[in-house]
């Protein structure tokens, strides 16, 4: 089974634009374990966006896993402990995420995921 790992614009795409990432994500590579690193759970508790706490409800219904970093270093360590994908839409983590060789997942036309 992949392993998944989400950051928070992953977490926040169900209610910004309606997509059941779960869903998506079966549809894209069969079943698969979602995580999500701990320090992500810190940062939408202080998030500011009309949808974070519906997000961290989310987030709390996945697996949380411990990371000695934060934010976008801590999807990477998570990643890369883990051997799985990323979900993320966010450009500049793409970007450090396959200089790292690690599989990312993105939005193409607010629609659908895909690999690349």
């Amino acid at each position: 089974m992949q392993t998944v790992v989400l950051d928070t614009n992953a977490l926040l795409m169900p209610f910004e634009i309606r997509i059941n990432i779960d869903a998506a994500l079966r549809d894209l590579l069969g079943d698969v374990r979602c995580v999500v690193p701990g320090p992500l759970i810190g940062e939408l508790k202080r998030l500011e966006h009309k949808y974070a706490k519906a997000a961290l409800e989310l987030a709390r219904k996945y697996e949380i896993v411990q990371t000695e970093s934060s934010g976008d270093e801590a999807v990477m360590e998570a990643a890369l402990a883990t051997g799985g994908y990323v979900l993320t839409n966010d450009k500049d983590l793409r970007t450090k995420l396959r200089k790292a060789g690690v599989s990312v997942i993105y939005l193409r036309s607010s629609t659908h995921l895909v690999i690349g």
